[in-house]
C-alpha cells in the first residue's frame, strides 16, 4: 500500500489529479483494462489467457453499450441469451465468460485499486458486481463436455489410421512433394493416440523428448516420452509427465518418421518433431483441419475430434486390463474421476468384466456337501 492507501498500479498512477481528462470514458476504460491486466500478470497467469480475459470484457462492454460503472446484472442476461440463442455457445464456454466479467467487476470494486472513488470523481457512480450465482451459469456437473464427444471405436480408429497411410501412397504416387506433410500427419495421430496426447501436448513435441526404459528394453530409444507442456493449472507453468510406451508398434512408427522422412522437411533442423512446410513448428489449425478431412473422407460420426484419440487411448488400455491408476498417471490426472469420465468402454467390455466377476463369485461360493 502507498501512503494514500493505494496499491502500485492502481488508478492514480494513470490518471493524474487536477488534469482535465479530453475523453474521459475512453481514457478511464483504457486504465481500469490495463490496470487489471497488470493485476492478473503479477498473478502469474499466462498471457494468453489474460489476452483472452481482456477480450471477452471488451466484448460484453461493447454488447451492454455502457461502461463498467453503469453496468447492471441486466446487461449481463440480455449477453449471456445472446451468447446461447445466437452464437451457440456452450455450457462451459458461458460460464468461463460470465467469469471474466465477474473477476473484472472485483478487481474494479477492490477498495485497494481506487477505481470506486476515482469513478465517483469523474462521473458521479461507482461500478457494482453484476455476475450473482443468481444469474451466472453455475457449474454442477464435472463432466460438462457435449455428450456426443467420444472415443473412437477399435475398427474406426483402425480406418481412421489406414486412410492417413493411404493418402501418403496416394499423394506419393503422383510424384508429389505433398507426401512428406501428409507422413508427417499419418505418423502425428498415431503418435497422439499412443501416448493419449492433447493437442497442444502433441505439437510441442521436440526430438530430444524421448528416452529409454529400463523395465522396457523391447522399445529401445522410445521407451518414455517426456511431455513438457501439459495442461496447466491457472496461475502456473505447464505440467510436465513422463508418459511409459504400451504398444510394440509405437517405436517403429516413431523411428520411420524421424530417421527416414523428417529429414526431408524444408524445416528439418528445427528440433520440433513436427516442422511444418512453412516453419519450424506445425500449428493447431493444420492438426484440426488435416483431422477433419480424414475423418470425414472416411464417413466417420462429426463428433469425433482430435481429443477423441485421448479418450480412445484411455478407453482401449482399461479394455486391455490395464490398472485404472497407472491410466490416470499415463494422462497425468489428478483424479481417477477425471479419468473415468473419458472412459467409454464397449457393452462387450461390460459384458465380458460381468462374466469375470460372477464366474469368480460362483466359484467362491460355498458348496452344500453331498448327501449320503
Amino acid at each position: 500500500m502507498g501512503g494514500d492507501g493505494l496499491v502500485p498500479g492502481s488508478a492514480r498512477l494513470h490518471l493524474i489529479d487536477g488534469l482535465p481528462l479530453l475523453r474521459p470514458d475512453e481514457q478511464v476504460f483504457e486504465a481500469m483494462i490495463k490496470d487489471w491486466r497488470n493485476q492478473q500478470l503479477a498473478r502469474n497467469l499466462s498471457l494468453g489467457y489474460v489476452s483472452d480475459q481482456e477480450r471477452t470484457v471488451r466484448a460484453f462492454t461493447r454488447h451492454a453499450d455502457a461502461m463498467p460503472w453503469q453496468w447492471m446484472p441486466q446487461h449481463v442476461d440480455e449477453w449471456s441469451a445472446d451468447l446461447r440463442a445466437v452464437h451457440g455457445c456452450v455450457r462451459s464456454t458461458l460460464r468461463n465468460y460470465q467469469g471474466s466479467v465477474r473477476q473484472f467487476c472485483d478487481f474494479l470494486t477492490n477498495p485497494a485499486y481506487g477505481w470506486s472513488d476515482e469513478c465517483l470523481r469523474h462521473f458521479g457512480t461507482h461500478p457494482v458486481q453484476v455476475v450473482y450465482d443468481w444469474n451466472a451459469a453455475t457449474h454442477a456437473d464435472e463432466a460438462e463436455g457435449e455428450p456426443e464427444r467420444r472415443a473412437f471405436t477399435k475398427p474406426e480408429l483402425e480406418a481412421f489410421f489406414d486412410h492417413a497411410d493411404e493418402e501418403v501412397l496416394r499423394v506419393r504416387g503422383k510424384g508429389r512433394k505433398g507426401w512428406l506433410p501428409a507422413f508427417r500427419d499419418a505418423a502425428l495421430f498415431k503418435v497422439a493416440y499412443a501416448y493419449g496426447l492433447r493437442r497442444n501436448e502433441t505439437r510441442m513435441l521436440d526430438l530430444t523428448d524421448f528416452g529409454r526404459n529400463p523395465e522396457g528394453r523391447e522399445f529401445g530409444e522410445y521407451g518414455t516420452l517426456l511431455v513438457r507442456y501439459g495442461k496447466a493449472k491457472k496461475g502456473s507453468p505447464p505440467k510436465r509427465r513422463s508418459v511409459l510406451t504400451v504398444w510394440h508398434w509405437t517405436p517403429s512408427t516413431i523411428e520411420e518418421w524421424i530417421s527416414e522422412v523428417r529429414p526431408g522437411m524444408r524445416h528439418s533442423t528445427s528440433r520440433a518433431l513436427w516442422p511444418s512446410e512453412r516453419g519450424p513448428r506445425l500449428g493447431l489449425q493444420r492438426l484440426d483441419s488435416r483431422f477433419a478431412a480424414y475423418r470425414d473422407a472416411v464417413g466417420l460420426d462429426p463428433a469425433l475430434e482430435f481429443h477423441s484419440l485421448r479418450r480412445s487411448y484411455i478407453t482401449h488400455l482399461i479394455e486391455d486390463g490395464h490398472d485404472p491408476l497407472f491410466v490416470q498417471q499415463q494422462v497425468g490426472h489428478d483424479h481417477a474421476s477425471t479419468t473415468a469420465i473419458y472412459t467409454c468402454v464397449s457393452s462387450d467390455f461390460r459384458t465380458r468384466s460381468l462374466r469375470r466377476v460372477l464366474d469368480a463369485t460362483i466359484e467362491a461360493a460355498p458348496r452344500p456337501g453331498r448327501t449320503s
